[in-house]
């Protein structure tokens, strides 16, 4: 049953926040005075437009990417959509059409370093090619595929582990998905069993009102991992399970990370409606690295920091691609165990 008044409607946002929310103190918002500001400003009469400019005004200042609302509002219902997220240096540098150029400008430089061109794999989002000595996978996204898939991809990748002495994961403006997958894909890189990653889920309105920690382990998987060098590509426009699989990836003692830091929303999204049909999402996990970092509103950080820039498009050359090659051969003038059979 749909419920359109609007003083209910922001007693049940406000409240959803205020219990499972983890973030307001890393975020610096003080949640009781955005209720002391904005709830006086509802009352029975607040339309439908007016609630929804309430409601962005009041979220805004959280900065959080996985905080959005989407309504169907007046009387002619348009739809109506925000989000608290904050325009990333990634795609202020880069319109979405200048992104596609930056990847064919990132085949351009792999090309002429002896790579052969990305292809597709059995797994959509996995992107492959190699030279002599080194590999290069670009992750597109993180779900969406049938495992079987992912795994028939993985297996025909790892065929030409043990001829590489090194590899480069790309995963600059991944949006997202599932942990599962991200892990997936590391254990394929995997030397032992090793901790991937902590969480922990916001359950009530404490400070500690959390479930117990839960703990995601890496170890190695498939017929041959390849153990050798890594240099993982990031930029700030790399999102939740993007962020996840750069955590656990870090983990690893021979990745090195170049780029700009992640964006630092970690968290799977708790999906919500409103009594009015106004459906909202938030945060309510924070991760950890094994030592128990958490790199919320922080993002991952690099080892190497190199950004993207448009003049790279018109120079044909994408530094991060150039600079990882430089990275990989300067690791290999050192001999190192390049795979391990299982």
């Amino acid at each position: 049953m749909i419920i359109r008044d609007p003083e209910k409607n922001f007693e049940v946002l406000w409240e959803t926040f205020h219990n499972r929310y983890p973030f307001f103190e890393l975020r610096n918002v003080d949640w009781q005075k955005q209720y002391d500001t904005y709830r006086p400003k509802v009352t029975s009469e607040t339309s439908d437009d007016e609630l929804f400019d309430i409601f962005c005004q009041m979220l805004d200042p959280l900065d959080d990417g996985h905080v959005e609302l989407k309504a169907k509002v007046s009387s002619d219902r348009k739809k109506r959509f925000f989000t608290a997220e904050k325009a990333t240096r990634f795609s202020q540098e880069f319109t979405n059409r200048q992104i596609k150029k930056l990847f064919k400008t990132t085949k351009k430089t792999l090309i002429a370093n002896g790579f052969g061109r990305p292809k597709e794999t059995k797994a959509w989002m996995l992107h492959y090619c190699r030279s002599r000595a080194f590999g290069y996978i670009r992750i597109l996204e993180l779900e969406d595929v049938k495992k079987r898939r992912l795994t028939a991809a993985l297996d025909k990748i790892a065929r030409d582990f043990q001829d590489l002495d090194g590899f480069i994961i790309d995963i600059r403006d991944c949006p997202g998905g599932e942990d599962d997958v991200a892990i997936t894909i590391i254990n394929r890189f995997c030397d032992r069993k090793r901790i991937a990653f902590h969480r922990k889920t916001k359950v009530g309105p404490g400070e500690d009102d959390f479930k117990p920690l839960k703990t995601w382990h890496l170890k190695p998987s498939g017929d041959v991992q390849f153990t050798g060098p890594i240099v993982l590509l990031t930029c700030d426009s790399v999102f939740s399970g993007g962020e996840a699989f750069a955590l656990a990836i870090s983990q690893l003692p021979h990745t090195t990370i170049i780029g700009d830091h992640t964006n630092g929303i970690f968290s799977y999204t708790l999906d919500k409606k409103l009594p009015n049909g106004w459906k909202y999402c938030l945060s309510y996990q924070k991760y950890f690295s094994v030592d128990m970092m958490c790199y919320e509103g922080k993002g991952v950080p690099v080892d190497i920091e190199l950004f993207n820039k448009k003049a790279d498009i018109e120079a044909g050359i994408d530094p991060l691609i150039a600079r990882a090659i430089e990275v990989l051969k300067s690791k290999n003038a050192a001999p190192a165990a390049s795979s391990n059979s299982q």
